[in-house]
Order: structure tokens, then sequence, then C-alpha cells
């Protein structure tokens, strides 16, 4: 299955490349994904090769992204279509930070798939819960991710704010994990599925530990965002991890500006929906996605054209 969309993707990205070069045609749709190496950019490359195979006139443009930055693109027409995380949607939509005014052209089109904030310390490191993180160093997501925001939603809800910290790194998991394995920073906070690569990474040089956010704090960032959900990471998730850990979750979801022709909406879900079990060597929790759970409400206005689709197949049309 990996070597067969491998070959599938190659292609794609190749064709794209190739179609940059020729004349343009008659439409194009820039889709916002996530940074280079992460799921998001990969799974934009495969679902443009299914896009443009059943519209020919229609060109996609992958664009690198990241989930905050991606809500933005489409607000402003930047990007037409993107990938997004439910709980900056949220913010989006309600105009609260990081976001300065409302969204009002953005769209809901698929829930994807579930991610899991993860918050990763040393396991020698003292720290037990986020009311320990005052005086510490954090290794946290680039700004514009949605990580990061929740990061600052997570030190909010315990009194906290990055000024309590005595050093704050925004930069890629790539330079928090080298960060966590030189012992120059004691907290690690991303938002991913699981197991997340760069914590395994780190996990095979370092044992770490990951902190439970408790019922008291998630009920104080749901105040905050009432988009954040429960979740659980089970045990033996990571390397010595012997017991559930309790977070946050949220999920991926796809979005599309409102005013974005229902044709191509509809083309890009029923693409999305009908090569599923192939987008899932990319994203593998995609090959459990139903059309209930795709279409279930998360709080963002539903694109016209998605309606549409969701109304035919629960029609059985």
């Amino acid at each position: 299955m990996r070597s067969r969309l491998a070959a599938w993707l190659a292609h794609a990205l190749l064709a794209g490349a190739l179609a940059a070069g020729c004349t343009a045609p008659s439409e194009r749709l820039r889709f916002a994904s996530g940074p280079q190496g992460g799921a998001w950019y990969p799974l934009a490359g495969a679902l443009k090769s299914v896009v443009e195979a059943r519209m020919p006139g229609l060109s996609v443009q992958v664009l690198p992204g990241g989930g905050i930055a991606n809500v933005l693109a489409v607000e402003t027409d930047r990007a037409q279509m993107a990938f997004a995380n439910s709980v900056s949607t949220l913010d989006a939509i309600n105009g609260q930070p990081p976001f300065q005014n409302k969204a009002t052209h953005v769209c809901n089109v698929a829930t994807l798939y579930p991610q899991y904030f993860q918050v990763v310390t040393l396991a020698d490191s003292g720290i037990a819960s986020p009311a320990d993180f005052r005086g510490r160093v954090l290794a946290a997501q680039q700004r514009g991710n949605t990580a990061e925001a929740i990061t600052a939603h997570l030190l909010q809800a315990y009194g906290m704010s990055y000024r309590d910290l005595a050093g704050v790194n925004y930069g890629s998991y790539t330079d928090s994990v080298a960060l966590m394995k030189d012992g120059n920073a004691d907290i690690f906070t991303l938002g991913t599925s699981i197991p997340a690569s760069a914590i395994m990474d780190l996990a095979s040089g370092r044992d770490v530990r990951l902190v439970d956010i408790p019922d008291d704090g998630l009920a104080r960032m749901r105040a905050l965002n009432p988009g954040y959900e429960r979740t659980v990471i089970p045990a033996g998730t990571y390397p010595k991890q012997d017991r559930d850990v309790l977070t946050i979750g949220y999920a991926t979801h796809l979005i599309a500006r409102c005013d974005l022709d229902a044709k191509i909406v509809y083309t890009v879900l029923d693409g999305l929906y009908t090569r599923r079990d192939d987008l899932a060597a990319i994203a593998r929790a995609l090959k459990r996605a139903t059309v209930r759970s795709m279409g279930r409400d998360i709080g963002v206005p539903l694109h016209a054209g998605a309606a549409q689709w969701y109304r035919e197949k629960s029609s059985g049309s």
C-alpha cells in the first residue's frame, strides 16, 4: 500500500510541476496545507492528484502553511481551501485571539481525523502537571501553529503566560527534540496524531514522560475555547508509557471559502471520501472516516457544496 501510494504521490507532484510550465487551465485552486515533513503537505499533494483527475480544467496549487495561518489565508482569499484545526478555526469564527477579527468567509467541508495536544517532559524533570511549568524552559511550535496557541491557552488556564517561563523557543519539531535531548529545554508541546515521530525520536535518546491535563485544567481551557475535547493517549503509545495520559483533543478538518464554487467543493469532498483508503497511508485515521463522522457539527458553518454532498450520501442518492 505504501509503495503504491508513494508512486502515486510522486506522479501527482511531477504532474503538478509539469503543469506549472504549461498554459494555465481555466481555473486554479490554491490549497494551503502544512509544513514539509508533516502529514498535511503530502496529503494535500495526493488529494491534488485525485481532484485534477476528476476536474481536468482545474489546477490545484499546494501551498505550505499551518493551522492558524491557513484560516487567515482562506479568510483573505490567499487560499481557497485548506487543512485546519477545529479549535483555531473556532477562535477565528468567534474573533478570539490570536485572531483580531471574526472570520466571515470560512466554511467547514469535512472533519477528517483527531489530533492530540501532547505535553512532553524528561522523566527526571520533576514536572508532574502544567502547574509546574513556571520558571522552566519551553520548546514550542512556531507562531501561527495551532499547538503554539493551545500552549498559550494552557498557560493561561494555570494562571501563567510565556513571561512566567525561564525561556521559550519557537521552532521546528527537529529543533525542539534537539533542545530536549541536550537538556536545554524542560517541556516540549506539539499537536499531531499519535504516535508522534518527534516524540519517538526524543524517546530514543532520553527517558520521557507525558504530562496529564486533568479535568479542572480542561474545564478552564474550555472556558477559553469550547472546541477543546477530552482525549486520551493510550498506555503503550510511547516507550515506557505504562498508563493512559489525559490530554486535549481537537480535529483536523478541511475548510473552504464560503464563496468557492459548490461544484469544486463537492468534487474535492467526494474524491477525498472515495479514495480515503489510499489517503490513509499518509494519515492512518482517515481509514475510519465515515459520512457521519466527516459531517459532524464542529461549530463552523458548513459549505453549501459540502451540505449537498452529505444530503445525497445520507439519502443514498
